[in-house]
Formats: structure tokens, sequence, C-alpha cells
């Protein structure tokens, strides 16, 4: 016996100190090995939009209709199974709603209570009791347990049974304890929540969804392009900062910045009334449908035109200091005429559709003017004191990384850089040539490194460029396009230039074979993988299939955002992978919370069962079975050493 293998048995004798406590727990961990795997959850690009968020995790894209169903079969109408459906959703809000027109509300909570435990029962079946204790809400966890495990069947404990219920009624605590059951029920039928990238820009609310994922146990993130640039802004990259603001004016979500984050944007628009003031500013006329008054639009058009301009000059300057990102074909502001009107973009003249810009000096086109200067100094002052965006910028830190392999599948946001022939592509990182799995880690770690630096009030260099490069760099594994069109989409009317040349990998992604290589090169065994993907809405209305390579791959972005809706022609997909497979569900449109609330509108589904396993998985046949496969291993180590006396028991 080594002594590295002496200290391991010492160190582990301290938790079982006797042959019975380690055997007790071997036992343990073998039975925790053939329990069914637990429910993994997928959702891609959330873009701020709650509702849809909240209502889709809400019901576990429809997987609690489903258990609703196998509980109580035909013994319920179907109008008595969707109210105990939206009551799990939203139990706070359906419990008000049902109990303004309940005539005998005593009998409804006494028939609900019932019924939530019989849910609460199969949810927790696949779980041990330890587990499902851990989860159980303080206030009533002992009461839980007790019915969990208790029958009203059972001749011996019906009283017993029924009598909980009635107390839990009488001392006037059943909604609390239908609010904390109802929780219970949704976090215990997903067993762990996968966020496949960009909850932030476009919808009205990212920093609710991150609110809401703080609450849960068991979630991932893996960072999308559109979450990077506000974890740069956050670490006050003004380059960031301005294109944050940008997405928030072209989509009409100002308030995000000022309401949700306590930033102010008062010297934005002073300064856009100051500058631009004169003029209609119409090519910056919000993407999406605005509730503004006349006046109220005009200011929101000035100050997007003003924060675009400065970011085209911060873009500008991030690719003059940085010649490795290769960026020179984006910078736009060198190639502007103003006499004339015109931009010259790839050898070619085009007329701009705005070509007013009393801040840009032709001599020194990326400098900004020192109002602009003054103006995103005081941004950045704001961005970097929002303790609110500090803390969810951590959380995504926390909780995030470049891309995850877990249980045999492979998830990341946008691309694995790769060359027209289906090979690696090199991408130069600083003084290195890398690809794909060292690329991943290499940017990862120099985007940790610029938190950690923040943390310590250290200053960032480098580092924060590469949070901009990972948001629109051409060879970026979060975005994987050639260009981000923004100046030509927002300034140029021929549409040939608002093309956006996808990375080969986007071809690619196609093939078998490529995608089995891609597979292979972070670790995973091809024959029972697959590559999970966001990032890319799928145009379901254009007979588009999420499912690429065979079933290699799956890309889950469907949409969620809004904006997107009419060329996706759903509401996103979401995955499912559960003990007896995958199961891919692409969502229709969500209306609202209230009318699910009050009209009990789930949010119709389509259900495409992908992978449908032979025998059905157990928790060791996943990561944490792997885990736990050498706890045990250890354990037995630690039992002979017992038995052989190499470390004596501690009998207290």
């Amino acid at each position: 016996m080594t002594d590295t293998e002496l200290r391991l048995l010492k160190s582990l004798s301290q938790r079982y100190p006797t042959i019975q406590k380690a055997s007790t727990e071997i036992i343990n961990l073998s039975a925790i090995l053939n329990l069914p795997k637990g429910t993994e959850h997928f959702i891609s690009d959330i873009h701020g939009e709650y509702e849809a968020f909240t209502h889709i995790v809400n019901n576990a894209s429809g997987v609690i209709k489903r258990k609703i169903n196998d509980v109580f079969k035909d013994s319920l109408r179907q109008s008595e199974k969707s109210q105990l459906a939206t009551l799990i959703y939203y139990p706070k809000e359906k419990l008000q709603h049902i109990l303004r027109t309940e005539e005998n509300p005593k009998e409804w909570y006494k028939i609900t209570l019932h019924r939530l435990v019989e849910v609460c029962r199969n949810a927790s079946g696949k779980y041990t009791r330890s587990k499902v204790r851990k989860m159980l809400p303080a206030d009533f966890a002992y009461v839980i347990e007790e019915l969990l495990h208790e029958h009203d069947s059972d001749v011996n404990k019906s009283e017993y049974y029924n009598s909980i219920l009635s107390a839990i009624i009488e001392t006037g605590r059943a909604d609390a304890f239908i609010y904390e059951i109802c929780v219970l029920i949704r976090r215990l039928t997903i067993d762990r929540l996968h966020i496949v990238g960009d909850i932030y820009d476009r919808g009205p609310s990212p920093d609710v969804v991150i609110d809401t994922l703080m609450q849960y146990r068991d979630v991932d993130i893996q960072w999308g392009n559109h979450d990077v640039v506000w974890m740069g802004a956050a670490l006050g990259s003004k380059a960031c900062i301005a294109s944050v603001i940008r997405m928030a004016a072209r989509y009409d979500n100002l308030a995000i910045i000022e309401d949700n984050y306590g930033i102010n944007l008062l010297p934005l628009a002073t300064f856009a009334i100051d500058t631009y003031g004169n003029e209609e500013c119409l090519p910056f006329k919000p993407k999406v449908q605005t509730n503004y008054s006349e006046s109220q639009e005009l200011l929101v058009r000035r100050m997007h035109k003003a924060i675009s301009i400065i970011q085209f000059k911060l873009d500008g300057q991030i690719i003059d200091n940085n010649p490795m990102f290769n960026m020179g074909h984006v910078k736009r502001m060198h190639r502007i005429d103003k006499e004339k009107g015109t931009v010259e973009i790839d050898g070619e003249i085009y007329p701009l559709k705005d070509a007013s810009f009393p801040t840009l000096d032709p001599k020194n086109p990326y400098k900004l003017t020192e109002e602009e200067a003054a103006v995103i100094d005081r941004l950045q002052s704001t961005f970097l004191a929002s303790e609110k965006l500090r803390k969810h910028i951590q959380y995504l830190f926390d909780k995030g990384s470049m891309y995850l392999t877990y249980n045999s599948n492979l998830l990341v946001h946008g691309c694995i850089p790769l060359n027209e022939d289906g090979s690696l592509k090199e991408v130069k990182v600083l003084d290195k040539k890398l690809k794909g799995k060292a690329l991943f880690d290499e940017l990862e770690k120099i985007m940790r490194r610029a938190m950690a630096n923040a943390n310590q009030g250290l200053p960032n260099s480098y580092e924060l460029d590469y949070f901009w490069y990972l948001w629109q760099g051409p060879d970026s594994p979060l975005f994987g396009k050639r260009k981000m069109a923004t100046f030509e989409m927002y300034l140029v009317e021929d549409k040939k230039t608002h093309e956006e040349e996808k990375n080969s990998y986007f071809k690619l992604r196609d093939d078998e074979t490529v995608c089995n290589n891609i597979l292979k090169e972070f670790g995973l065994n091809p024959e029972d993988s697959h590559i999970i993907n966001g990032h890319t809405p799928v145009k379901f209305s254009r007979g588009e299939n999420p499912v690429k390579a065979n079933g290699k791959l799956i890309v889950i972005d469907g949409g969620m955002a809004k904006a997107y809706q009419p060329v996706t022609g759903i509401a996103g997909y979401t995955l499912i992978y559960n003990s007896y497979g995958l199961i891919l569900v692409a969502h229709k449109s969500f209306e609202s919370k209230k009318q699910a609330i009050e009209e009990e509108v789930d949010i119709s589904t389509m259900q495409t069962i992908l992978k449908r396993v032979a025998s059905r998985k157990r928790v060791g046949d996943t990561d944490i079975g792997v885990e736990l496969q050498k706890q045990i291993e250890d354990l037995e180590f630690l039992l002979k050493a017992y038995r052989e006396g190499v470390i004596r028991e501690q009998n207290v």
C-alpha cells in the first residue's frame, strides 16, 4: 500500500470510523445506482422572455401535465386536470382566482390537497427519501414526508392521513401548504436544468430570469454571446457597455438598464438631445412595437443613434488595439464620405440612409469627442456601481462555462469553429494557436481572470477585449459568423451588405462524421452522445429540422424571442432527457401569464421522441453514477483495510 493510499484511507475513516458505517454507506450508494436517472431539462435562447421561460420551466415542457395524466388517468375530467396543472404552475395566483368563485372552499381544499400529494408522491418516486427530505420546505417538512409515505387507502393509516389534511385546513395553513407542495412538485419533476446560452437581450426581463434561476438547486449555464457582452459590460468594457445599451434601445428595452439595474441613462439622453436634437434618426427606430408617445420615441431614436455611433468608434479602437482579432473588415467609420453621404463596403459605394455624423472627424474617425468620452465614462461608472448587475454576473460565472459535457452530451451555445473540410479551425489567442476543446478552455480562463481581477480591484487589459470578441468576433465559438453587420443593417439599404457569413460549422453540422469527430474532441463516445446546440433560430415554418446528423446534433433554439417568431413560426424548442430517452418539445407562442391563470391555457406543444432506450437508464449510467461507483470502490478499499488490520476501527 502506498503512502497516498494510506492517507486516503485515514481521511475516509474519519467519516466512516467502523466496518458497520462503511458497509451501510456502500449499501446506500449501491441502491442509489439502481434508481432511475433524474430528468434533465434543456432550454436555450431565453432572451429576456421571462413569462414564456417561467411557464416552460413551471410546466417542465409538459412533463407535469403528463404526470397528472399518469396519476389520475380517467378518474378526473380534463378541466380538473387543467386546473390542477395551472395550480402547480402558479399556486399563489391560481389560488386567488379559484377562491373568488369557489362555493365550498373547505371541500375544495380537501380534494386539492389530496390530489397534490398524489402528484408529489409520483414525482418523488425516483429519488431516495434522503434526497427528497433535503428538498422539503422547512415549515412543512415533517407533514409532507408523512403524507408522501402514508396512503389513505391503507386501512390502518387512513384516519391518520386524513386528519393531517384536515388539520392543515382547520389551522388556516392550506394556502401556504399548497404553495410549498406545488413548488416541491416542480423541483422534483426536473432534476437538473441546463440553460444553453443567451439569457440576455431582446426580451424585457433577463434580470427576472436570473432571479428565478437562483431559486433552483441544480442549474448550469453555457454562456451565449448575448450573455458575455453583458458580462463584459458589468466588468467595465466600454465597447460592451455601448453594445448592451444599443441592443436595449433597438428592442425598446431601455427599462432593463434604467429600472431593473438602476443605471442612469440621463447623460446619454442629454447628449443625444444636444447632438442629434434636430434629427429624426429614422433608421434607429426600435425594432419592436413601442408604447411611447411620438416625443418619447423620438428621444429613444436619438439616444439609439448616439450610442450606436459611440459603439462603432469603440469597436474600431478594439480592433486596432488587437490585430490578432483580424477584424479590419468590420470597421466602417473611416469609409464614410460625409459630403457625399456614402460609405465604401468591400470596394463598392453605397448611399447612407442617415448621413449626419456631427461627431465624426474624418481625420481621426474612431476618436470619441470630449462629450462622447464623458458620456461613456459616466456610463461605465454606473455599470460598475450596479450591485444587482454584479450579483447576476457573478451568478453567471459561478454556474456558467463555455461548454459542458454531461451525461454523454456536449452542451455548447454557438459553434465549434471548423474549416471548410470539417477539420477543427485554429484560432489565434494571444500568442497561441488553439482549436477545439483547447480553444474553449483558454477563452474561459481569460474570462475568469478578468472576473478575478475585478473582484480583487486589479486592472484588466486584454481580458476585457475578449468579452467583446466573444460577442461578435469571426472565430468566436459563441458567435460563429464572419461579421456582425450592425452598421450595415442600420445605415445601408442594400440587403446584400446585411449578410452575415456563418462559420463552416453551420453547414457541416448535418454531417454525422463531423459531429462524431467533435464529440471525440471533447472526450465523448460518439456511439451514445449528442451535441446540444442553441444560438440559431430553427425556421420551423420553412421546414427546417432541428435534429441533424442522424440525431447526433439537436438545435433547441426555436425562437423564444418574440421578435423572431414570425420567421421561426414557433416559440422555441426545449429538450427533455429522462430515464426513457430524449424528447424534443416544440412550443407554440405563449400569450400571457394572466391568460394561463384565468383561462388555464397551457403552451401548446408538439413532442418528438428522438431516442428511446432499450432499458431504462439508471443513476449508475450517469456521470453522478460514475462518481458514486468511485466512492463505493474507495469504501470497499477501506473495508478491506479494516478487516486486514491496516487501519483500526474507531469504536466510540
